[in-house]
C-alpha cells in the first residue's frame, strides 16, 4: 500500500492587503506567533495596487490552510499558494539570466526557460491555448507559439513584461524556440533532431517499411507491417502529445513520443529506432531531448512499457544519466524516468483545503 507522501513545509503565497501602515508586518508578527518562518518576500505591481510574495516554512503543526486564515485575519487575500523547495528559491534577476543563458546555448530549451522565468506549472508549444487568460501567458518566437500556464496565481502585467522581454532577447540573437538539435551518434554519424509534423508523413511510412518485424513489435506490442495512413497523422500530430523525429539528410532513422496520461505529472515516452541506427545513442538523445520537453510541460516522470526481453531500450535509459526506477506490472517492465517536480496543481492545492478565487 502506498504511504500518503509528507505535506510540504514550505509554501509561497501571493497575497492583498489593504492599503494600510503595518498590514504586512502585522502579517508577518502572526506568523512568527505560529512559529512560521518567512524566509522571502516581493512586491509585484498590479493594476490598482501591488501584490505582496512571501516564501514561509511552515511550523510543524500549521497547515497551508491555517495560513491562509492568518491572512484572512488581517483583512487581506490570498490570491494563490504553492509549495515550493528551498533549494530553488533564488532571487528573480538570477532566475532570469539563467534561463536567458539556456535559451541562448540551446533554442530547444526554450521552452524550459520560460517555465523558470514565470515560475510556470507547465509551458507548451504549438496553437495557443484556451482557458482563463489571467492563468495563461503566451510568446511567439518566429513561427512558434508557447502558451505559459500556471494554476496557483495568476499572472501579473510585470510577469507578461518579463516573458515579452525574454522574447526580444530571443530575437536579438536570433534564437528559434523549439529548434531542430544536432546530435552525435557513438560511431560519429551527425544526426538532427526536431519535431515531427503531418508533412513528415511520407518519411515515417519510409521508416517503418525499412524496419525488421522484430522492430516494429518492441515498439507497438503487436504484428504491424504497414502503417495505416491516419495512424501516421496521429502519430505525428498527437492531440496530447509532441512527436520528435531523427533525420539523417531527408530520411527519417527514429521517432519518439511524449504523451500525457490521466495523471498530470507524468507522461509516457515511447521510441522506435531503425535497425541499422540501434545500440549508436540515437535512443539515448532521443530520450534526453524528450525529458527536456517533459521539464517544461511540467512533468515529474517519463513512463516506459516494455516487453520483459526489451533490454535495447532499458540501456538507452541508463545511458541517458537521468535518475530511473523499474518494476514489472502486468507482465510488462514499466521504466521511470524521474523530471524535476512542477509545481502542485490546483486539484493537489484542494486536497490541503485551500479554495483559490479569481483577482476581483
Amino acid at each position: 500500500m502506498d504511504r500518503a507522501m509528507p505535506s510540504p513545509r514550505i509554501w509561497r503565497m501571493r497575497i492583498e492587503l489593504d492599503d494600510r501602515p503595518g498590514a504586512l508586518a502585522r502579517v508577518a508578527t502572526r506568523l512568527a506567533a505560529r512559529d512560521c518562518n518567512v524566509l522571502g518576500l516581493s512586491v509585484l505591481p498590479v493594476p490598482g495596487g501591488v501584490v505582496d510574495e512571501i516564501v514561509v516554512h511552515l511550523a510543524p503543526e500549521v497547515t497551508p490552510a491555517d495560513l491562509v486564515s492568518e491572512v484572512r485575519a488581517e483583512g487581506g487575500r490570498c490570491v494563490g499558494i504553492t509549495a515550493a523547495d528551498v533549494h530553488k528559491l533564488v532571487d528573480r534577476t538570477t532566475s532570469a539570466l539563467r534561463a536567458g543563458a539556456d535559451a541562448l546555448r540551446d533554442g530547444g530549451t526554450v521552452a524550459r526557460s520560460v517555465r523558470t522565468l514565470l515560475g510556470a506549472d507547465s509551458v507548451t508549444v504549438g496553437p495557443p491555448a484556451s482557458g482563463d487568460p489571467t492563468h495563461l501567458a503566451s510568446l511567439t518566437v518566429g513561427e512558434v507559439t508557447l502558451t505559459a500556464r500556471r494554476g496557483w496565481a495568476p499572472f501579473t502585467e510585470v510577469e507578461r513584461a518579463r516573458l515579452a522581454a525574454f522574447g526580444e532577447l530571443l530575437v536579438a540573437n536570433a534564437v528559434a524556440a523549439d529548434a531542430p538539435h544536432p546530435v552525435i551518434t557513438s560511431d560519429g554519424a551527425g544526426l538532427v533532431l526536431r519535431p515531427g509534423t503531418p508533412a513528415d508523413a511520407d518519411a515515417v511510412a519510409d521508416l517503418h517499411a525499412r524496419c525488421s518485424a522484430s522492430t516494429l513489435f518492441s515498439r507497438y506490442h503487436g504484428g504491424l507491417r504497414t502503417m495505416p495512413r491516419r495512424w501516421l497523422y496521429r502519430l505525428l500530430s498527437p492531440p496530447r502529445g509532441r512527436t520528435l523525429l531523427a533525420l539523417c539528410g531527408t530520411d527519417v532513422v527514429g521517432m519518439a513520443q511524449l504523451i500525457r496520461t490521466g495523471t498530470p505529472s507524468r507522461a509516457e515516452v515511447s521510441a522506435l529506432v531503425e535497425d541499422g541506427w540501434q545500440r549508436r545513442g540515437l535512443g539515448t538523445a532521443m530520450l534526453r531531448r524528450l525529458a527536456v520537453v517533459a521539464a517544461a510541460g511540467g512533468y515529474t516522470e517519463m513512463i516506459a512499457w516494455c516487453l520483459p526481453s526489451e533490454d535495447a531500450f532499458a540501456s538507452a535509459v541508463a545511458a541517458t544519466g537521468l535518475a530511473h526506477s523499474e518494476r514489472r506490472e502486468d507482465g510488462m517492465r514499466r521504466i521511470a524516468l524521474h523530471i524535476d517536480p512542477p509545481s502542485p496543481s490546483t486539484e493537489t492545492l484542494a486536497a490541503q483545503g485551500i479554495q483559490q478565487r479569481p483577482r476581483a
